[in-house]
């Protein structure tokens, strides 16, 4: 490796979905030469990492990226994979990133003026690198699952081919954030016997006075909250995603929906011993939690429609019922007993950091970082949750976040110096 060229430019992104190009678009912008590493395709998260049923959960009239944004017949729906692909491959040649595909990064680590880049295609040295790999490139599952019989199959979303074809018998379904309720309900509908494992989760309606429930999220200002305005980040990053899914009929998905199509809903897997799962008490106190704190965030809407005179406009405040509690939830499961062949963990996913040889990674894992400023001079982070806003990890997010990410870079590379982004100093609200 010592003896190949070594190729030089002053930034390099490592990423080519929307984060990464959203950064090259604005790197343009400044001048600033710089490559795009992609280990796949553009838009390659999106092409190998989602089920094929899968849709945006957000609403194509807010899918938008720096001077780009849906212009098909159907404002009102919610993309598809292959259209978010689309979406995302018409912006990367628009703004004539300089993306190199195929392109795998094998280590990041530093150098005496920036960093070494080293890929399978050659070595790069630059002065600063965007991290726009994104935040689910590995599923998390579990060390219980160890204690899983060898003769349940266990699945993670990202068994796309297995996840179409599931032997039949009965499903369990671990987590219910937006991944684990489609996967319970499209299982369900196929005729399988799901349970779901529920823990902290976050139910919203999809639409709320007539609107999408996102408009209330953008115009409401919700989704615009800083990462330094949060009483607690560490728990507003951790936060699963909210309970929606993206249909033609704008349908709501909530736990309520769930066990009327038959899926038994059990707590929080808590172990697995001598081949039983072993399920957390109290989902009434789980579900009314969640049950408050909806009702709390569309109280927020409805004095934000009061205070900008909207109610004449909109429709009228609506309540819905409480989560559904069931009137004896099992404790266990004999996962011997033959009635379950399937094990789903829909745990969440982590970032990927194997080839960061930066010391920059907590106890846990994460990255350090202060609003995608990483803690190693003219290292960036995007992508990640509320990076700088509650919107950052959403494709209509990133602008703001890339533009105030790449705003830094340019005075760190002008000063040669590292500088924290400050209210006041570095960056417009």
């Amino acid at each position: 490796m010592a003896d190949r060229a070594v190729e030089r430019a002053t930034a390099v992104v490592i990423g080519a979905g929307h984060a990464g190009l959203a950064a090259s678009h604005f790197l343009s912008a400044r001048s600033i030469d710089h490559v795009v590493l992609e280990r796949g395709q553009v838009a390659n998260s999106w092409r190998t990492e989602r089920w094929d049923s899968l849709r945006l959960l957000t609403p194509n009239w807010l899918s938008r990226l720096p001077g780009h944004r849906y212009q098909g017949p159907d404002p009102d729906g919610y993309m598809t994979m292959p259209e978010v692909v689309d979406f995302i491959e018409q912006f990367a040649v628009s703004v004539r990133a300089p993306v190199r595909t195929d392109t795998t990064v094998q280590r990041l680590s530093r150098t005496d003026d920036g960093y070494r880049v080293a890929t399978d295609q050659g070595l790069l040295d630059c002065r600063a690198v965007i991290l726009a790999t994104g935040a689910c490139n590995v599923p998390v599952v579990p060390p219980l699952s160890e204690g899983v019989p060898s003769g349940i199959r266990q699945l993670t979303p990202f068994d796309h081919g297995e996840l179409r074809e599931l032997p039949e018998g009965g499903v369990l379904v671990v987590g219910a954030s937006a991944t684990g309720v489609q996967l319970a309900a499209e299982f369900r509908r196929r005729g399988h016997p799901v349970t779901l494992c529920v823990g902290e989760h976050v139910r919203l309606p999809r639409t709320y006075r007539g609107r999408d429930v996102l408009w209330w999220m953008a115009e409401s200002g919700v989704w615009d909250q800083r990462y330094d305005e949060l009483d607690d980040l560490t728990r507003a990053r951790r936060l699963p995603s909210p309970q929606l899914v993206g249909t033609p009929e704008r349908t709501t998905l909530d736990l309520n929906v769930l066990r009327s199509m038959g899926v038994e809903t059990v707590g929080r897997l808590a172990g697995v011993r001598d081949g039983r799962a072993l399920f957390s008490g109290g989902l009434r106190n789980v579900f009314a939690l969640a049950d408050l704190k909806m009702r709390r965030l569309l109280d927020t809407f409805d004095q934000w429609a009061r205070e900008h005179r909207h109610d004449d406009e909109i429709d009228a405040p609506e309540r819905f019922p409480a989560t559904s509690v069931p009137e004896s939830a099992r404790l266990q499961l004999d996962l011997g007993s033959g009635d379950f062949r399937t094990i789903v963990w829909a745990t969440g996913f982590r970032p990927d950091y194997r080839w960061l040889d930066v010391p920059v990674l907590d106890a846990k894992g994460q990255l350090r970082h202060e609003g995608g400023v990483v803690d190693s001079p003219g290292l960036y982070a995007l992508g990640l949750p509320v990076l700088r806003r509650r919107k950052s990890t959403f494709i209509h997010g990133i602008e703001d976040d890339a533009r105030e990410v790449v705003d830094h870079l340019t005075r760190y590379l002008g000063h040669g110096a590292r500088h924290r982004i400050r209210d006041d100093a570095c960056c417009s609200r």
